[in-house]
């Protein structure tokens, strides 16, 4: 039978030269994939001894008041409640819950302040204004740590959108006792509500666990290190040895710079799954998931320029690629285009969307669907794969100057 190709060659609405164009396209696209696919297997081999998710903990006798927490906040009162029964559930660990505000406009002020009415632990400060060169998370987090009791032996940093479970503080401080870890950071459970958000914000996650491995990957360079201001837990000691968060100062993504500054150093860090003792609602819907989370997914304030780039080509190769290869390779070799190039092209790309859709029944313990509505989409998010890679891109090659109610030079 007469395949569809060698009929349009026939009638010559194909030409050999289109063929051999599209074979030497394929190519070029093969040669820029295939490394990329050899690293992507490489880091997903270490996921069986990754470090297990986080199980909450009572606390120790020994451990009373060694603990002092940090929240900043700035016009956090339609998310702030959560977190603060949250932080009021911890045990006697936790010395004090220092509320660090820069000026709210709404009422984060006065729900802090009739949380203090039940648990005098807490404690409501505000920053001074923000210095030149400083961007205001790192400096109200700062500011907190300045202010925080000396006899503390850690310092927990946690953001206001979070929902911690009862234990999350015994369990942060035995697994660093018990596994000498200086800092650790937590990968939390993600509430997810509305279709566009449950499309998109999975994808968004995937460009980071493609570039630096799941939540527990152990023995990453300092420059590889991952980690998640949400959840940030550091002995005091060792941010006094680092100058508190003045390495950080001018970054958006603090929290990176500020473990990957740390592990250069020699500190011991580490970035777990805290799914079952964190929750987080971090964004409304899809616009806001793209505007705020993507600017900052690209990391750029904690890593090199080369090391950017070399990012960009990995997610372009692996996660942005492989759908529209998939479908170009299989429209032209269903039409009769079984050339090499193209039945190689169609078996990569082929593998690389079914590792995305195992990764997505892999991370879906990170989500809470609950509360959600068409909760189905979830599973249709590697289709958002190629515009996740572009809101990468596009935060790769512009500076924030806009920033959680802050305005912020060129």
């Amino acid at each position: 039978m007469t395949s569809l190709l060698q009929l349009g060659m026939d009638l010559g609405l194909v030409s050999t030269q289109d063929v051999f164009r599209q074979d030497i396209g394929f190519l070029v696209l093969l040669l820029i994939q295939v490394p990329a696919v050899a690293i992507l297997l490489s880091r997903l081999l270490k996921g069986p001894t990754r470090h297990p998710p986080l199980d909450p903990r009572s606390a120790a006798p020994d451990s009373f008041g060694v603990v002092s927490v940090v929240v900043p906040t700035l016009n956090e009162a339609d998310r702030i409640k959560p977190c603060l029964e949250g932080l009021s559930r911890q045990s006697y660990e936790v010395r004090e819950i220092i509320v660090v505000d820069s000026h709210s406009q709404d009422s984060t002020p006065e729900l802090v302040k009739m949380a203090q009415k039940t648990d005098p632990r807490f404690r409501l400060i505000n920053d001074d204004p923000l210095p030149s060169g400083w961007v205001g998370r790192p400096w109200a987090l700062h500011s907190g740590f300045l202010a925080s009791s000396d006899r503390s032996e850690w310092i927990l940093g946690i953001d206001a959108d979070t929902q911690p479970h009862p234990g999350l503080v015994a369990s942060l401080i035995e697994t660093a006792c018990s596994e000498n870890y200086d800092l650790i950071s937590l990968s939390p459970q993600f509430i997810l509500k509305y279709p566009g958000e449950l499309w998109l914000q999975p994808a968004l996650l995937m460009t980071l666990v493609y570039r630096f491995g799941a939540a527990g990957e152990k023995d990453n360079p300092p420059e590889r290190v991952m980690a998640n201001g949400q959840c940030f837990f550091c002995r005091r000691s060792l941010l006094v040895q680092l100058n508190g968060y003045t390495s950080a100062r001018g970054s958006f993504c603090d929290d990176v710079t500020l473990a990957r500054f740390a592990a250069a150093s020699g500190a011991k860090v580490g970035f777990m799954d805290g799914a079952k003792i964190l929750r987080v609602r971090m964004y409304e819907g899809m616009a806001e998931t793209w505007k705020e989370w993507g600017r900052s997914l690209d990391l750029k304030d904690a890593a090199s320029k080369g090391q950017i780039w070399g990012d960009l080509w990995f997610l372009l190769s692996v996660q942005g690629l492989p759908l529209p290869m998939l479908l170009l390779s299989a429209l032209l070799v269903g039409g009769g285009n079984m050339t090499l190039p193209a039945l190689i092209a169609l078996g990569l790309n082929g593998f690389l969307v079914a590792i995305r859709i195992a990764l997505n029944w892999a991370i879906s313990p990170s989500y809470d669907r609950s509360q959600a509505k068409s909760a189905w989409m979830f599973w249709l998010s590697p289709l958002a794969d190629p515009i996740a890679v572009l809101r990468i891109f596009l935060s790769s090659t512009q500076q924030p100057t806009q920033w959680r109610g802050r305005t912020y030079g060129e």
